[in-house]
């Protein structure tokens, strides 16, 4: 098993939820879920598939919040992770929301600050293994 980190810095007026879940659909239900949530909401998610072509997956409603969970996703490429990326607004409006995702299997955090992700990776993939949050 090879263990590394990666840090997400997270911009000023951005906040972060990161999460795992077990199924491609995660995409759209969590992008329906956030966005009858707080309707005109600056939101992306982006889910990393685990298998086939691990593809990221990504729905938006604003361009700047796309390429900066986009960004993040690719720098974990970790099977079954989610990220979201909240613009001007805060998970405690839409994280119970979010955990009631049938997919959503667990939630590392929920924060505006930068993150260290721990990830292993072995003959069958790679994977989260915790998250140490930064201070803001």
């Amino acid at each position: 098993m090879d263990l590394e980190t990666v840090q997400l810095v997270v911009p000023s007026g951005y906040q972060l939820i990161l999460g795992q879940s077990h199924f491609i659909k995660t995409v759209e239900d969590l992008y329906e879920t956030l966005n009858s949530s707080m309707p005109g909401m600056k939101f992306a998610v982006c889910f990393c598939e685990s298998s086939g072509k691990a593809l990221i997956r990504c729905e938006a409603t604003d361009e700047d919040s796309r390429n900066l969970a986009v960004d993040f996703a690719l720098r974990l490429s970790a099977g079954h992770s989610f990220v979201i990326v909240l613009k001007d607004s805060f998970p405690i409006n839409v994280l119970n929301r979010v955990k009631s995702v049938e997919e959503v299997t667990g939630v590392y955090c929920a924060t505006a600050n930068s993150v260290t992700v721990i990830l292993a990776t072995t003959e069958e993939g790679r994977g989260i293994l915790g998250v140490v949050d930064g201070v803001a």
